[in-house]
């Protein structure tokens, strides 16, 4: 599987990926899927500031994503993101989640972050055990936090450290990721 940062020109294969999941999962916790034209938009947006990455198959289609994203606004929360991965249906099982996540989680390592967050709609043992054969570590469950499907859903989160703990003193800030590497 080649890695490489998205573009806006991936939008119609990610939006592929991620549409049955929020049509056919409590997974995702949006109703409607996003266009492609949307999907488009939140690419670009979050190249600004953020890495996404898409891996490749050996014919060249997008087998699966993986972003950064702001974890909260308060300036202290600054150096934690939240972390997103999807992985087209028929590429599950085959470690690209893992490989992708391994890849984002070393850029962001690189560009100063401290932790790295991800929440997961339960069950998902899939998920549960992607976050946590790359270092995820869980800290806790929202009860009945989000209703779809005819149901109130949980969300447990996880918490992986991108930065040895301990370090005395203020961490440098972290740097915003460039497309041009």
């Amino acid at each position: 599987m080649k890695i490489r940062i998205a573009t806006p020109q991936d939008a119609a294969s990610v939006q592929a990926i991620y549409a049955p999941i929020v049509l056919h999962t409590p997974i995702s916790f949006e109703v409607e899927p996003p266009t492609v034209a949307e999907m488009e938009r939140r690419i670009t947006a979050t190249l600004a500031r953020y890495p996404w990455f898409v891996g490749e198959d050996d014919a060249g289609r997008v087998c699966g994503y993986v972003y950064a994203s702001q974890h909260r606004e308060r300036a202290a929360y600054r150096w934690a993101v939240d972390v997103t991965a999807y992985v087209r249906e028929d590429c599950r099982g085959q470690k690209v989640g893992q490989r992708l996540y391994r890849r984002l989680l070393e850029e962001l390592a690189a560009l100063g972050y401290h932790q790295a967050c991800a929440g997961i709609t339960l069950p998902n043992e899939g998920s549960v055990a992607l976050h946590e054969s790359v270092g995820f570590k869980p800290v806790g469950v929202f009860r009945d936090i989000g209703f779809k499907f005819g149901a109130w859903r949980d969300v447990g989160y996880w918490q992986c450290a991108l930065q040895p703990a301990g370090v005395a003193g203020e961490p440098a800030e972290p740097r915003v990721f460039s497309v041009a590497g």
